[in-house]
């Protein structure tokens, strides 16, 4: 027990512990977070295929906040900041905690810090019974603490220490259980402490790979046919999904695994309305990040996960890779049925605006990096943040689909969103809110706002704590791999002859009328959506045609 979690205990024994609730119930809190969960894959989200009645229901019933962050584009990180507020990179926490040798290998830590305060130490110290069940993937091994070191009083987890499923993980058809058993041990603990405010992490394996659904499971599925081109994914999707071995099987596992997830999440749903506790507890549900590559050797059925109408993947800092689900229902104090298209809310902010809602106060000594939110959760008008989010990412980037390194950082702010790299090169700007599909790099036409942008997100990278991995990164641009080194530059096409943009030009302008709309720019270009992105590029006039001259300045440019 760290310093402050005494402090707070004494606080709590002499009766001066600030909570303000008087007669109201202290709400109980449920923080579901799914495992590589896209942004698409849910019905309410648009998803063609997969059945999610219990997600629809949440969504109706609650809020759902569509420009909704994780800080990470990948797990550990991602759950480092739901647990304190603070941005991973902040614990130097950069990537997947694996063992001793390749978290060496990548300067990071095998744990995160028992001594940090989490948002489960300030509640258990004011009184609520704390839980956590199912993954949790913040340190394994010898000599990692385990969760109830972290302020939980109960827990019963996959890939940690303490009590864990390592019997039944051992026993045949864990992986098509696994949801059932996180949700069986929710209930219990909730009916075990359902007379005092309980706080519950429920934290699935599902959709994460591998998976591994039942015969009943995938019976559900039996008549998919499932087709790439589906105008519901959009060109992204349907270009990524053309390429995955085997798209109906795939889909039909992926579908049925997160068919029964829902089912089971029901099943904690009705349990509340039987208990009489539905009116007084806060539900949000997220994912950790975007959905896994089908390029991955070990994703199988998990790699065809969909971003919607997002670019990028896990491991990608655009928006496909880090924005996910950010549900929140809380009858009859947050909206029904609401979709917050504007207001943009960060993992960071889960500490303290959950610690409001609770009457729980924050000491100033956690210097949360996120803000209290409650007002907007309970249905106060959608306001810009007072600091922006930052994310960085230092490692290989898969199913960027770019062919070239991405920038290792970000930074949204108001409506824009930068991408860049930690020597302040590389920029890439998108208006978020105008382009959700980060298809028109806005870069070359505000360079006030790359400027503004990049001073902020360089400044922030100052704050962190040295890191070995990010000094390799800056030396030779390129990202690390899972031994340190920085990973190998692609290897170099063979030499093309030069391209006669002048030819090219006049081949394009079919009416020859001098200039080039986008339906003739776009015509028998290889991938449309990448030519959506070029196209503003070349127009340096933005007057929404291309002049002769633009086209073929701007293309020996190599923009």
């Amino acid at each position: 027990m760290n310093r402050f979690r005494l402090f707070a205990v004494v606080f709590l024994c002499v009766g001066i512990h600030p909570l303000s609730f008087g007669a109201e119930a202290r709400p109980n809190v449920i923080f579901i977070l799914t495992d590589d969960q896209g942004w698409g894959d849910a019905g309410f989200a648009g998803h063609p295929y997969v059945k999610t009645p219990n997600l629809d229901r949440l969504a109706s019933e609650g809020t759902w906040f569509r420009q909704f962050y994780v800080a990470a584009t990948v797990c550990s990180p991602s759950r480092t900041a739901f647990m304190t507020s603070h941005y991973p990179s902040r614990h130097l926490i950069h990537g997947h905690i694996s063992d001793e040798q390749q978290n060496l290998a990548r300067s990071m830590p095998n744990w995160l810090d028992a001594e940090v305060t989490t948002l489960p130490d300030l509640l258990k110290s004011a009184g609520y019974a704390t839980g956590h069940f199912g993954k949790w993937h913040l340190g394994s091994g010898p000599g990692a603490p385990a969760p109830s070191d972290y302020g939980f009083d109960r827990a019963k987890i996959v890939t940690g220490n303490g009590e864990t499923y390592e019997k039944e993980r051992n026993e045949p058809g864990f992986w098509s259980r696994a949801t059932t058993l996180f949700v069986d041990d929710t209930i219990s603990f909730i009916r075990e402490h359902r007379e005092q405010p309980f706080y519950v992490n429920l934290w699935t394996l599902i959709p994460h790979a591998k998976l591994d659904p039942s015969p009943e499971q995938l019976a559900v599925y039996d008549s998919l046919k499932p087709k790439a081109d589906d105008p519901a994914f959009g060109s992204w999707m349907q270009k990524y999904l053309g390429k995955a071995k085997d798209l109906e099987s795939q889909m039909k596992v992926f579908c049925a695994s997160l068919t029964d997830m829902d089912t089971q999440i029901g099943r904690l749903l009705d349990t509340l309305d039987e208990m009489g506790l539905a009116e007084n507890t806060i539900i949000v549900f997220s994912s950790d990040n975007g959905p896994e590559d089908y390029r991955i050797s070990n994703a199988a059925n998990g790699g065809v996960g969909s971003p919607g109408p997002l670019r990028g993947r896990k491991r990608s800092m655009y928006e496909g890779g880090i924005r996910t689900f950010g549900l929140v229902r809380w009858p009859g104090k947050v909206p029904a049925g609401r979709v917050d298209e504007t207001s943009v809310v960060g993992a960071v902010d889960f500490l303290p605006t959950i610690c409001s809602l609770a009457g729980v106060e924050v000491p100033a000594s956690i210097a949360p990096d996120g803000l209290d939110l409650s007002s907007l959760w309970r249905g106060g008008e959608s306001q810009a943040r007072s600091n922006p989010l930052h994310w960085e990412w230092l490692f290989n980037v898969q199913g960027a689909g770019d062919g070239y390194v991405p920038p290792m950082l970000a930074i949204r702010d108001g409506d824009w969103k930068l991408l860049l790299d930690h020597k302040g090169g590389g920029a890439q700007l998108y208006q978020i809110p105008n382009d959700p599909g980060e298809l028109n790099d806005l870069a070359a036409k505000e360079p006030d706002v790359v400027k503004q942008l990049s001073e902020k997100a360089l400044a922030w990278v100052k704050t962190l704590p040295t890191s070995a991995a990010r000094d390799k990164v800056i030396a030779t641009g390129l990202p690390v791999d899972s031994r340190g080194k920085p990973s190998p530059k692609a290897p170099a096409s063979p030499a093309k002859p030069a391209i006669d943009r002048t030819t090219m030009f006049k081949g394009k302008d079919t009416n020859h009328d001098g200039i080039l709309t986008l339906e003739e720019y776009l015509h028998r270009f290889p991938d449309e959506q990448e030519g959506r992105r070029r196209f503003p590029v070349f127009d340096t006039n933005g007057d929404g045609t291309l002049t002769e001259e633009e086209f073929v300045r701007v293309g020996k440019a190599g923009r």
